[in-house]
């Protein structure tokens, strides 16, 4: 279990990333293949669908963004979203992470006394999914931070790649060497978080 808890304390969300990785683009893409197909999701329905941005296609992602973010931020504002973007460019890739709702949609018409739990048990496949593949990048000390830039991003996405109509836009997880660390992280009281009985 000490091994567990210390991979999780190893996941943090990391902002200075640079495009100087040990591992290469198979590497990474053989290891996010392999956590996807291992996380859980209900009825092992298997919705979450991953594409990988390396290369052009990561820094094409963060400059689309900053195409459709600048008429939505305020002019004095910008600037700051701008060095934002410019710094998960400066990454090795994207992970975008998406449920295919046509499975969720099947489900809720196969077992209809469950049909409104389907979408949220998606979103819990997704976010496992994202978790667990956040972590995994960690132990091979890749760094990550994980954005949501959807529904914003939407169209574009699926117009520049050719996204399945189906696949719903979830997350983007940036990853890249680490250039700085993450601060420290605090913890709200145990007794806000948690309740026992007996």
């Amino acid at each position: 279990m000490t091994e567990f808890i210390q991979a999780l304390k190893k996941r943090r969300s990391i902002y200075a990333l640079g495009d100087n990785l040990p591992q290469s683009q198979e590497e990474i893409t053989a290891l996010v293949k392999e956590i996807v197909r291992e996380s859980p999701s209900s009825f092992n329905s298997q919705t979450q669908r991953v594409v990988f941005l390396f290369g052009d296609a990561h820094k094409k992602l963060w400059s689309m963004t900053e195409e459709a973010l600048k008429p939505l931020t305020p002019a004095e504002a910008f600037p700051n979203t701008q060095a934002k973007l410019q710094s998960f460019a400066a990454g090795t890739g994207t992970l975008l992470f998406f449920e295919d709702m046509d499975i969720v949609k099947n489900l809720q018409e196969q077992f209809e006394l469950y049909a409104d739990n389907f979408p949220v048990w998606s979103e819990q496949a997704s976010g496992l999914t994202q978790a667990n593949v956040w972590t995994a990048l960690a132990q091979k000390n890749i760094g990550a931070n994980l954005q949501h830039y959807n529904p914003v991003i939407d169209e574009a996405v699926a117009k520049e790649w050719s996204i399945p109509s189906q696949w719903k836009l979830r997350a983007q997880l940036v990853f890249g060497s680490i250039e700085a660390p993450a601060g420290e992280k605090e913890y709200m009281e145990d007794s806000a978080r948690f309740l026992e009985f007996n």
